[in-house]
């Protein structure tokens, strides 16, 4: 396949504005089109991966299916870590997640093999019309997921003649020549490659295009897709530096599958070329259909061999990254729906001990922002969230947990008790969402390069130092109904309100006086005051829900709504 024609190119014969214009686009296309896929999803990935992951089989298909549709198992990936530090999840369940990740990432190569892109400037002008005419979200990110899509596969096309040139160049007919002969040096290109683009996709990609120009011979090309997939690792390698043990892991893991599984087939090059051709001749499959069904034949192979291999894995990865697993620890069996039946009473009692720990949470991911406060180290913004990951799901189960409760015929005293914890993780998944709201202010701060002043930092702080005395009460009140509590708390809020008032009159005077240095942290520094008081609300309302007496004339269905 390899040309051997007179040659009468030259490298300033090719256009590269093309190859490389094609090649921002195709990049562009898959993050703009995963976003949009992202937006429309929402949080809803998070619930597939936390509701449907608790076997490692059921990880590989979930992980699979998400990536398809995200096309980023990078962000499949970081998805899977958050639950394992948040205790969500073990590091074997996280293992086929990421196994599933790496086979959806190769509907790529599938799709270019089909020739999608002889229709991509109609999925561009598509996308461009729903965008302009769109009125709602949705429809926004309906069309920015088809115009991302016509885009990857526009940049795709540009590069494509382009790079079909290249086996006319003298120099690049000696290299595949070199190559065939030599598969690692393909091997180590494709890993360069890769871990300079950041996408695994867009190698597969050109490979594609150049083997179909016939510029490379199969033995050659699939080096170049066996590299590609350890190339790919670099960015959860570099996303897990600093991170927690379980992101470190994690990432260890997937590079150990695609190291382990790459290396295999290098070894089974030549009987695997052969197998390609054998199947290509007899089912006259196109040539960069050829490369796509390569590509999607490995990942499976590897993931049904490491499927049995996955408690192996995780023993290796521990050894090599010894330690203990910064971890969330969260014991949800308790929450047992037979004591649901059979004695309401006592489930009751489960998920009030249950809500307790989601209110530590809460305290958790509240230190966390405080730190991300003084320290702006986004590794603290990372464990904020991953604590705040870990209250919604808490708050989704002991609700489900409750309803179920609340299926039997219940005591007056169990009602009240029935309400009052649902209103406290009601409450308490609020200080969630706002201290990630505290986590947004900051960081536009941060990427703006502002800083706050020291009388503001000490502010801040005061109020965090505020509301988090505030939650252990709330807590201990709703715990103990010790009476004491509610003082204290009542004047903990009012002391709040108190710093809030007078922090908010000293922000003014420092504006008034151009003492601010940064125009982002001037602005936003009241939103900040405010927020951290509405914390405090919400914490007050812990207790003070908790003391307040049920009306009589709601339903229990009523107060649960």
């Amino acid at each position: 396949m390899i040309h051997t024609a007179a040659q009468t190119l030259t490298l300033s014969s090719i256009s590269w504005d093309f190859i490389i214009g094609g090649l921002a686009l195709f990049l562009f296309g898959i993050q703009f089109m995963g976003d949009g896929l992202k937006s429309i999803a929402g949080e809803k990935l998070r619930d597939y991966i936390d509701k449907y992951t608790n076997k490692p089989w059921k990880g590989i298909l979930v992980g699979t299916i998400i990536t398809v549709f995200i096309q980023s198992s990078s962000a499949t990936s970081a998805i899977a870590i958050g639950f394992v530090r948040a205790g969500l999840m073990s590091l074997e369940q996280s293992v086929g997640i990421i196994i599933g990740a790496n086979i959806g990432t190769t509907i790529t190569a599938f799709l270019i093999g089909l020739k999608v892109e002889t229709l991509a400037l109609y999925f561009v002008f598509l996308g461009v019309l729903i965008t302009l005419f769109a009125k709602r979200k949705k429809q926004t990110y309906m069309g920015q997921i088809v115009l991302g899509f016509g885009l990857l596969f526009f940049g795709l096309r540009l590069m494509g003649d382009e790079l079909s040139k290249l086996g006319e160049l003298d120099f690049f007919a000696n290299l595949a020549t070199t190559m065939q002969d030599q598969p690692i040096l393909g091997f180590l290109c494709g890993i360069g490659m890769t871990a300079v683009v950041q996408s695994s996709s867009a190698v597969v990609g050109i490979i594609q295009k150049i083997y179909d120009s016939g510029a490379l011979t199969l033995t050659a090309a699939l080096p170049f897709v066996f590299g590609s997939n350890i190339g790919t690792t670099i960015t959860a390698v570099f996303a897990s530096i600093g991170g927690s043990i379980s992101a470190k892991r994690s990432a260890a893991v997937n590079v150990l599958f695609n190291v382990v599984g790459s290396i295999l087939f290098m070894f089974l090059l030549h009987p695997y070329v052969d197998l390609i051709t054998n199947l290509s001749t007899t089912y006259h499959i196109s040539p960069m259909m050829q490369i796509a069904m390569a590509h999607i034949l490995r990942t499976l192979v590897i993931s049904i061999l490491a499927y049995p291999c996955i408690n192996i894995m995780v023993n290796i990865i521990k050894k090599v990254i010894p330690g203990e697993e910064e971890k969330i620890e969260l014991n949800l069996d308790v929450l047992d729906p037979k004591l649901a039946a059979s004695l309401p009473a006592g489930a009751l009692g489960v998920s009030k001990q249950v809500t307790v720990k989601m209110g530590e949470l809460a305290a958790d991911c509240i230190r966390a922002s405080q730190d991300y406060f003084n320290k702006q180290s986004g590794k603290y913004c990372n464990a904020s969230r991953q604590y705040e990951d870990a209250i919604n799901s808490l708050d989704a189960k002991i609700t489900d947990y409750l309803v179920n409760i609340a299926h039997n015929s219940l005591s007056e005293h169990d009602t009240d008790e029935f309400i009052s914890n649902l209103q406290v993780i009601k409450n308490i998944e609020r200080v969630g969402d706002l201290t990630m709201n505290l986590n947004e202010f900051f960081e536009l701060t941060y990427e703006d390069k502002g800083n706050f002043t020291d009388e503001a930092i000490r502010d801040v702080n005061e109020m965090y130092a505020t509301v988090l005395e505030m939650n252990e009460m709330a807590l201990a009140y709703f715990t103990s109904r010790d009476e004491s509590y509610l003082k204290m708390l009542d004047d903990k809020e009012n002391y709040l309100d108190l710093v809030e008032e007078k922090a908010r009159q000293r922000h003014f005077k420092r504006m008034a006086g151009e003492v601010c240095g940064s125009g982002v942290a001037a602005s936003i520094y009241v939103d900040i005051l405010g927020t951290l008081e509405r914390i405090g609300d919400h914490i007050w309302n812990i207790a003070k829900e908790d003391n307040e007496p049920i009306p009589m004339h709601k339903t229990l269905a009523e107060q649960a709504i």
